[in-house]
């Protein structure tokens, strides 16, 4: 065997690799993995259970909201006393602890942010992500102030929003931390909450961590945009289709029931 037929073989998987945050190719060393993939997979598990269970430095967000300028945030807590019966009750985790704090307020949008399962995902994307939709909004909805849950499920944001009194509510949560991502952001848009809304009753838009998901800016646009279908079939839901994306191409907007 010459020294030629010693070099390691192309790597045919690497430029794929680059494409996605998939674990593809990932090779062999005798009947297992290489060392190196296994560390990857330890990493990426570690990050992810370490993103379920690191609280949310409540306090800490809530001056970072208060920058974004749409007044002082107000605190609500589900009836899950922490992260241990939050993963154990998802049932508490959608039930508020006390609304007794939140006005009536009466406006258009109410605004949840809420830590979810990765209260790591709210902490480096929420400001973000909140910044871009006041942006979408302004001059066009009255805002209600931002309302920061601590052991929420997305449920919870229906007492919220109807205790605010507000038009339509946006939850944004951290979502299900993988072993890709473990700071993902969704919004969940419900028009008119109130306890009993089901899913049916919501739309989600997923998947926001930049530079490798959704930016906050499209997150924002794609939320406006069924702000407004919401408004005017007067329901969210299965019923609700995003226009967005034929807006921008100046296409004909599809049917929304």
């Amino acid at each position: 065997m010459t020294a030629q037929d010693r070099s390691p073989a192309e790597d045919v998987w690497a430029p794929l690799r680059r494409t996605t945050r998939a674990r593809i190719g990932l090779g062999r060393a005798g009947n297992s993995l290489p060392s190196q993939r296994v560390l990857e997979f330890k990493a990426a598990h570690s990050a992810a259970r370490d993103a379920v269970h690191e609280p949310l430095d409540a306090d800490e967000f809530g001056r970072a909201v208060d920058t974004v300028g749409l007044g002082v945030p107000l605190y609500v807590r589900s009836q899950a006393s922490d992260r241990s019966e939050y993963l154990r009750r998802p049932d508490l985790g959608r039930t508020p602890a006390d609304l007794a704090g939140l006005p009536r307020s009466g406006a258009d949008i109410g605004i949840v942010l809420a830590d979810g399962l990765s209260p790591r995902a709210l902490t480096d994307h929420g400001t973000g992500l909140l910044a871009a939709l006041a942006a979408e909004f302004a001059g066009h909805y009255r805002l209600a102030p931002p309302v920061i849950a601590t052991q929420a499920r997305v449920a919870l944001g229906d007492h919220i929003g109807a205790a605010l009194d507000v038009a339509t509510l946006i939850v944004i949560i951290g979502e299900r931390p993988g072993l890709s991502v473990a700071d993902s952001l969704g919004i969940y848009l419900t028009h008119l909450p109130r306890p009993g809304r089901t899913d049916a009753d919501r739309n989600c838009i997923s998947n926001i961590h930049p530079p490798d998901g959704l930016g906050y800016q499209r997150a924002a646009h794609i939320t406006a945009s069924l702000v407004a279908g919401a408004r005017r079939l007067g329901r969210s839901g299965v019923d609700l289709k995003d226009t967005s994306r034929a807006e921008l191409a100046g296409g004909p907007e599809p049917i929304t029931a």
